[in-house]
């Protein structure tokens, strides 16, 4: 019996230039993610062994767990939002016909995009203000604004998902949680 074929998971289901930004995007999400994470692992095994074995702890090591948690929940919220997988309060969503749940999936998807791009732009605001100060990291010597400048990313990225959300679920018959994830429960979970 014939397995069924892997599908690419950058591959967008969106058309032309739409689909080449949200594959551009789940492709930087997923090296961002992948980098933090074994960049972090990585640093935090090595202090413990620097500090237990050798008595030397690494001096930079809190400072840049710190810069990289800011980078994985940046990037992890766009990734979020690709999946399907932010939480939902969906007890009024889920008793509504399909043609109303489509209109307030767009609605959703359209307002949570504007306060994602809204919340970019007062991160911006708020870096030029730490940026002014000039304060630097102890122990890295890097300005303190550096490792807040994943955080417009981030909002900016997630805005752009859910933008690509409520265009596919204006252009889609079917109603779209993300542009890659439909709407509904999996076998394994329970409505309640």
């Amino acid at each position: 019996m014939d397995e069924p074929k892997q599908s690419n998971p950058h591959e967008s289901s969106l058309p032309g230039l739409l689909g080449t930004i949200d594959s551009t995007i789940s492709r930087v999400e997923s090296v961002l993610l992948a980098a933090g994470v074994l960049l972090m692992a990585f640093n935090t095994i090595a202090n413990v062994v620097g500090r237990f074995v050798f008595q030397y702890s690494l001096f930079f090591s809190e400072e840049l767990n710190r810069i990289l948690i800011i980078l994985i929940t940046f990037a992890g919220i766009s990734y979020a939002a690709r999946q399907g997988r932010h939480i939902r309060m969906s007890a009024i969503y889920d008793a509504l016909p399909p043609p109303a749940r489509k209109g307030f999936m767009v609605l959703i998807a359209a307002v949570t995009a504007l306060t994602m791009f809204g919340l970019c732009y007062f991160s911006i605001g708020y870096i030029a203000k730490v940026a002014t100060s000039g304060r630097v990291l102890p122990s890295l010597q890097l300005p303190v604004y550096w490792i807040f400048l994943w955080v417009p990313i981030g909002f900016f990225m997630t805005g752009l998902q859910y933008a690509l959300t409520a265009i596919k679920n204006i252009v889609s018959k079917d109603i779209y949680l993300s542009t890659r994830v439909l709407e509904g429960y999996d076998e394994d979970e329970l409505e309640i």
